[in-house]
């Protein structure tokens, strides 16, 4: 009975969670901790389960279908998330990091401290991300801003911030489309050569790691600008 209830928990907490985030009716990180919940629920149903069927107590059959099915689909969730390195803010310039000048202003991160974290990612990010790096492109830097601000505008989840053509620079925000995290980036056109560098950095505003995700970010925005 204990683990059927359980199960029956974690399934509308696995389900709930990123519902709630979703349409804004909690902040995206409680509604991703209710997702974890559900997961944990779902892990306790199926020892309580296990532990009554070795018992021989009856009813423990639908508590080890929802717990094994909450585990299995929480797994292979999260566990793509393991292989990247835990820190939350990547940049295509570890020595000089494209810097934030608007979002230290937005209402949203108040208090937040956007400057580079320093030696400690810059390690851990060329061992998770050994060939993410600058885009280098044939034309102008005025020419390229102007390039990369039309991109920016095609991806269809980051709103503007922050345009600014003397310093060839633009910020802006992206939403994720399940939970609605609200990540910080950055992009700078810099002049190399006869052509020019465009430099990016994306920062989450939550957590501790990023499963990937600002990486995963800047290596799209590159696509597209090519």
């Amino acid at each position: 009975m204990w683990a059927s209830r359980l199960g029956m928990a974690g399934i509308v907490a696995f389900v709930v969670g990123p519902l709630l985030a979703h349409f804004r009716v909690v902040p995206a990180m409680v509604g991703f901790l209710v997702f974890d919940l559900g997961g944990l629920l779902g892990a306790v149903a199926l020892v309580v389960a296990v532990v009554a069927r070795l018992r021989g107590a009856g009813g423990a059959g639908m508590g080890l279908a929802l717990g094994g099915l909450i585990l299995i689909a929480f797994v292979m969730i999260a566990s793509p998330g393991r292989k990247y390195p835990r820190i939350n803010d990547i940049t295509t310039d570890t020595a000089t990091p494209p810097q934030f000048v608007k979002a230290g202003a937005l209402a949203a991160n108040h208090g937040r401290d956007m400057s580079y974290p320093g030696a400690t990612f810059t390690d851990q990010q060329r061992q998770g991300y050994p060939d993410l790096g600058p885009l280098q492109l044939n034309a102008a830097p005025d020419e390229a801003f102007k390039r990369v601000v039309a991109a920016a505008r095609q991806m269809p989840t980051w709103e503007i911030t922050r345009a600014d053509p003397a310093a060839r620079a633009i910020e802006g925000v992206d939403t994720t489309r399940v939970f609605r995290f609200q990540d910080d980036f950055v992009i700078e056109v810099r002049p190399q050569d006869s052509g020019s560098l465009v430099q990016m950095r994306s920062k989450s505003r939550d957590g501790k790691g990023d499963i990937g995700a600002n990486a995963a970010r800047i290596t799209a925005f590159f696509a597209v600008l090519r």
